[in-house]
Formats: C-alpha cells, structure tokens, sequence
C-alpha cells in the first residue's frame, strides 16, 4: 500500500504585515484553516507558520496565505467567511485564485468598494464587460441583481451609456394591486424597492430623485417596456423568473444601439400563476447559441448573504431533486446549463 507523502513547509508572513490582519483576533482565522485542512498541523509563531501534513494539502495552505496576503496588501480586511471562500476557491480546479476574485473592484461609493466575493460572482461580472445580453441565474443572495447594478452605475459614471433602465414584473399586477391605496405609482412601488434599495447603496441618496427626474434613471414595471426601443442604455430585468415566454420575449426585442442587458432570476421560485411557462427557464434553450448572449449560474456556494441562507438553498434543492427527478430525456441537457 502507497503511504502519502508528508512535508513540512515554513510560511512567513512579511515584517510589514501585522500577524493579527492574517491570523485574526485571538488566532479565528487560523482556526479556520485548521477546521478546513484537518490533515495538516499548523503552528504559528511571531509571523512564521510551520504546516505538515501531506504534501498537496500542505501546498494547498501555503497557497491559501500568499493569497491571503495579497487580498490584505490592497487594504481589505479579512472575515472569516473571506477565508472560508478563499479556501473553497483554493479548492477548486480553476486557475483564478482568491487574490484574483477578492481584490477586484467594481464601483466605490461612499467609503465602501464593491466587489465579487466567490469565483462565479467574478465570470459574471466579466461577462457583463464582454457581452450585451448576459442572464444572471440563481438563488436568492447570490448578488445577481446587486452586481448587476453596480455594473449598471459604472456604465453611467464612466459615460458609456446615457441612462440606467430598471425594471422588474409585476406578477400580482390584477386584483392584489388594486387593493393598495394611492396612485399607480404607489401601487407598484413595492415591487420595485428593492431596485431602489440598492441604488441608495451605490449612488449619494440626494442624487437619485434629481437623476430620476431628468430620466438617467428609470425605475418602472415590466409592462412599460412593451413597444420602446431602449438606445445608450443599461438595462437590468430583475426577477426575470416571472416573466412569461411572450414577456421575455417583448423585453429582449426592446434593445437598442449602445446597450446592453443584465436578466436576473431564480427559476426555482416561479411566482405565476399554476399552469405558465416561465421565460427565464425556457430562454436558454431559445438562445442559447445566439452569439453575443450569456448565460452565468451562480449556485448556494455563491450566496453572500448570512451563511445558513446557503445552507438553506442547499437543502431545498435536495428536497426538490428527490420529489421532482428531472425526466431521463432532459438530463443530458444539464451540462449546457453549466455554461459561463
């Protein structure tokens, strides 16, 4: 029988870095990687770190803090869940590592630089930069729409596009509406504040009315778009899942010269009615070799928002695979959907 082979390796953290930025309070990011490489001993000494283990895992961890080292050179500091995504990306087979994903910035706003956090959320954002139609698809706090909209007030600042489009379906647009008090546009704001909410993270507060006024940004339901031709603008269609096949469809046809689109959804929480057939899950098949036009996953290993929310995407989707087995038919089709 084969033994692994063992290795020891010493890791010095440069005289320039506090060891705390890199080890974190009370040592909680070393514990960290103690907790994901249980095979590898780690004892840290003034700014050494002596790991070993077998030799792939130990390769592994020396990576993981050279990575780390450069992600704390650019200024930003560690949590333990960055480290948590750095080791899962240290883990993987592709060749962008953390420092690759975690100091790219994207749009800073009032202090704050925002940025991918997991390797998809990075070949989303790029392919926004490559392509005119991009279709972001995924669970809930995966930053779809998020990244999307600090692409979209990029665009702006940096004047390749004239406006901003947002727009959103509203799926309960018949009885529930009516019921709401105030105006039209008081009906239907609820479906759009989250829209709002994000510009308010992105753009000076005061700014936002003065810019909706002129029409740089434009914020209305799904159904306005119906017989326009959108030139110079970014448009994000967001909870694309409640689109029906022809509302798709009227919404892809509405691009113009000079513009470019983001479409979000999360085919797994369809709001329509029983019965209707949702854009966003039969779009890919339509287009999915349309130059031009992209399509990112993003999965539970990309939600950046409290961790049990990943967990809990996770397990929903075992739940569904064991009630709802695709049909022997369909399974090859899986690895299309792969596609970045």
């Amino acid at each position: 029988m084969s033994r692994t082979t063992e290795i020891s390796a010493t890791i010095v953290v440069p005289p320039s870095l506090p060891t705390v930025t890199l080890f974190g309070p009370g040592d909680a990011f070393l514990r960290v990687v103690e907790g994901a490489f249980p095979s590898v001993d780690l004892h840290a000494r003034g700014n050494e770190i002596t790991a070993r283990g077998p030799a792939e895992e130990v390769t592994r961890v020396q990576r993981l803090f050279d990575e780390l080292v450069i992600v704390v050179r650019t200024g930003q500091g560690l949590t333990a869940e960055t480290v948590e995504r750095s080791i899962a990306m240290i883990r993987g087979t592709q060749d962008e590592g953390p420092a690759d994903v975690l100091t790219m910035n994207i749009l800073s706003s009032r202090g704050r630089t925002i940025r991918p956090k997991t390797l998809n959320q990075k070949r989303y954002v790029e392919a926004i930069d490559r392509h005119t139609i991009v279709f972001g698809i995924g669970p809930a706090g995966t930053g779809k729409t998020y990244l999307a909209m600090a692409k979209a007030v990029q665009a702006l600042q940096a004047k390749q596009v004239t406006r901003i489009i947002l727009t959103r379906p509203a799926v309960e647009a018949g009885e529930r509406l009516g019921f709401l008090p105030g105006t039209l546009y008081d009906k239907i704001d609820p479906y759009l504040r989250p829209l709002y909410d994000a510009l308010h993270d992105m753009l000076d507060p005061e700014s936002i009315p003065r810019l909706m006024a002129a029409g740089t940004i434009e914020v209305a339901p799904l159904a306005y778009m119906r017989g326009r031709t959108l030139n110079d603008a970014f448009i994000i269609l967001d909870e694309a899942q409640n689109t029906s096949a022809e509302q798709m469809k009227m919404f892809l046809t509405r691009l113009g010269f000079g513009s470019r689109m983001v479409i979000t959804g999360d085919t797994t929480q369809v709001d329509l009615p029983s019965g209707a057939t949702s854009g966003l899950r039969v779009v890919q098949d339509i287009l999915d070799d349309v130059e031009d036009v992209e399509f990112c996953r993003l999965d539970s290993q990309d939600v950046v928002r409290n961790r049990l929310v990943g967990r809990i995407v996770e397990a929903y989707a075992a739940f569904d695979a064991i009630r709802n087995p695709p049909p022997p038919a369909q399974q090859p089709r899986s690895a299309r959907g792969t596609r970045r």
